[in-house]
């Protein structure tokens, strides 16, 4: 699969990210729940060095809930704060001021014993593309403060945004980084959407998606399609599922291109199932 995935604005979210880091006390890193290792951009952890930092785990409830925290054991066994988050129904958010507050607690301490009061928390949130910045900020903002949508680099530049609480946040658009090491890190950010659909052979993704599924989650395959796969090749999965749900042209035909649109939205939106593409175990297999 040829993936054009590096456009020019994410190279200024980097600058945009290095030049700013100085002027905040925390970072809150969000990942995707169904994705955690493929969604974890390595360049930031080279940029943020030592400063404080909770990883949010976003989409809690499209992932496996048993993965969910073998990713919560994972990173709290390598000391990194971290909570799971559900930002449409508010699962966890409240967490998220409880927890900034405990992690840079020591540094709002000192600035008491230097006379500074009413200090607020200044924190930046770094993500890739369509990991749920913008609508977990809202949420905690308690109104419309980011641009949202459903599409990756929606977000534009930087904007600092006060939350409930004593928190001031700097969000930062979505950034990938230059060069995948493994093949199986561009899937996963492909099927989630976090590389726009427009530059993927969707058909292509789609029928690696299904081989994933069929190994990994075939009742939840079988369940929602009302299909059989066991002795069915992904090309075949996906042309049962098209007559299933009428993705046909004219003459009966396969239309491979919607159908393939239709799996991987359904996918996103959790209608297949509660699934994760990943877990703990799986790194070592990882490049």
């Amino acid at each position: 699969m040829n993936i054009n995935w590096y456009p020019g604005h994410m190279k200024k979210t980097k600058d945009l990210i290095c030049n700013n880091l100085k002027l905040v006390d925390l970072v809150i890193e969000l990942l995707d729940s169904r994705i955690p290792y493929s969604s974890k951009n390595p360049d930031i952890d080279k940029i943020i060095n030592n400063k404080p930092r909770i990883v949010i785990m976003s989409k809690s409830d499209l992932a496996n809930e048993i993965a969910n925290y073998k990713w919560v054991d994972y990173y709290r066994s390598e000391n990194i704060p971290v909570l799971l988050v559900n930002s449409i129904s508010n699962t966890g958010i409240g967490n998220i001021i409880n927890e900034a507050n405990k992690v840079v607690g020591e540094k709002l301490q000192l600035r008491e014993q230097k006379g500074i009061k009413n200090t607020s928390i200044r924190a930046m949130i770094v993500g890739i593309p369509n990991v749920g910045k913008s609508t977990l900020i809202n949420t905690l903002a308690g109104r419309k403060g980011a641009q949202t949508g459903n599409r990756p680099g929606v977000t534009k530049g930087k904007q600092w945004i006060k939350l409930k609480g004593n928190i001031e946040l700097l969000d930062t658009p979505g950034i990938l980084w230059p060069k995948f090491e493994d093949v199986n890190v561009a899937l996963n950010l492909a099927f989630t959407g976090a590389i726009k659909d427009e530059i993927m052979d969707v058909e292509t993704l789609a029928l690696k998606l299904i081989e994933r599924l069929k190994e990994r989650n075939k009742d939840l395959l079988e369940s929602r399609y009302d299909i059989l796969v066991d002795n069915s090749g992904p090309i075949n999965i996906i042309e049962e599922i098209a007559i299933k749900r009428g993705c046909l042209l004219k003459k009966e035909e396969i239309d491979y291109t919607r159908v393939s649109h239709l799996i991987l939205d359904e996918f996103r939106r959790g209608l297949i199932g509660r699934i994760s593409l990943e877990y703990p175990e799986d790194i070592k297999n990882y490049v």
